[in-house]
């Protein structure tokens, strides 16, 4: 006997094999940027020294696989309740919270480090970086707590979503959308600063990637503030977290390796990405006046 389905579940349905398409998308191209980098990564892995850089490196690198394999489990795996799916769904935001802290946390180092190691503007930075995350989480997991989770009444179609408010959704990242603004116009200002006797290849490459991070990870902010505007579905909210995880992640640390291979092949070491990343702003002082 055929089964007669409502306009919202076979909506719903349409939801996850929508979300399961783009996760595993998403998972591929992350394993494709893995294997691109994997000779390059390993060669930073094994001749660098171990340092709190390197572990962040690491962390910042490897916690989105975990975020990944979470992701699929939660659009490739049949739940019987809601319980089980929020549980994973709690998980999963919380591997995307310590990847976004990781690759911002790199790129406050890179602002500290163009502020020639300037105290002052560090403890700023990751005062303002410990009460963003701080909020990112109570905000992130009390969504969760009182989201409702939907999954497919039609056989076959696995998986499961949450659905949040518009305003649980994009406060978390209006939050982080200021603090990435913060960063940029404490970059901008160090340029305008040093314009004149910064001439160092270094200092320019901090600089680039500064910006070119900041532009993407502003970019995906504004995104993710505006999806509630733009989509009309909650299901798609997950994907735009997704995509600011991963983006950010990648361009992190390839930054940081493209800086380790571009000091390596200059000064024949590894002081200034390996042992601190304070030591870049010595070495491009040291640079600026040769």
């Amino acid at each position: 006997m055929q089964m007669e389905y409502s306009a919202d579940e076979i909506a719903a349905a349409r939801n996850l094999q929508y979300l399961a398409y783009i996760c595993t998308s998403m998972a591929t191209f992350w394993l494709y940027d893995y294997i691109c980098s994997f000779h390059e990564e390993w060669k930073f892995l094994y001749r660098s020294r171990w340092t709190k850089v390197k572990a962040l490196y690491i962390i910042a690198r490897y916690v989105p696989f975990l975020f990944v394999i979470t992701d699929l489990f939660l659009n490739f795996a049949p739940y019987e309740n809601s319980k089980k799916c929020k549980i994973l769904v709690n998980i999963y935001s919380g591997f995307g919270v310590v990847s976004l802290t990781c690759s911002e946390c790199f790129f406050v180092l890179r602002t500290y480090a163009l502020w020639n190691s300037n105290r002052i503007v560090l403890v700023a930075m990751l005062s303002t970086l410990l009460v963003i995350i701080a909020s990112f989480i109570g905000i992130c997991f009390s969504a969760i707590a009182t989201s409702h989770v939907t999954t497919s009444a039609i056989p076959g179609i696995t998986g499961c979503y949450r659905s949040s408010t518009s305003v649980q959704f994009f406060m978390p990242f209006l939050l982080l959308f200021i603090f990435q603004l913060g960063l940029v116009s404490l970059t901008i200002i160090r340029v305008v600063q040093t314009w004149r006797t910064s001439n160092g290849n270094m200092h320019a490459v901090l600089v680039k990637h500064n910006i070119f991070y900041y532009v993407c990870g502003l970019f995906l902010s504004a995104v993710n503030v505006l999806a509630p505007v733009m989509f009309s579905d909650a299901a798609f909210y997950s994907l735009l977290e997704d995509l600011q995880a991963f983006i950010l992640a990648i361009l992190a640390t390839r930054m940081h390796l493209h800086l380790w291979h571009i000091d390596r092949h200059v000064h024949g070491s590894e002081i200034l990405v390996c042992m601190s990343m304070s030591d870049m702003s010595s070495a491009d002082r040291t640079a600026t006046t040769e």
